[in-house]
């Protein structure tokens, strides 16, 4: 449900800030996307062996 309620939230950011004319605070590139994974990859393996 939690993921669910963030994509939906995302969903309506990102249409209001095309409304307003402002850039979307979010990456355009696939590569982007994935570095944002590897992110959370990253902390959730220190996470692991803490």
């Amino acid at each position: 449900m939690q993921l669910l309620a963030s994509f939906l939230t995302g969903v309506l950011l990102g249409a209001v800030f095309r409304l307003l004319g402002l850039p979307v605070p979010a990456p355009e590139a696939l590569a982007g996307v994935v570095a944002i994974g590897g992110i959370w990859a990253g902390a959730a393996l220190v996470n692991l062996f803490k």
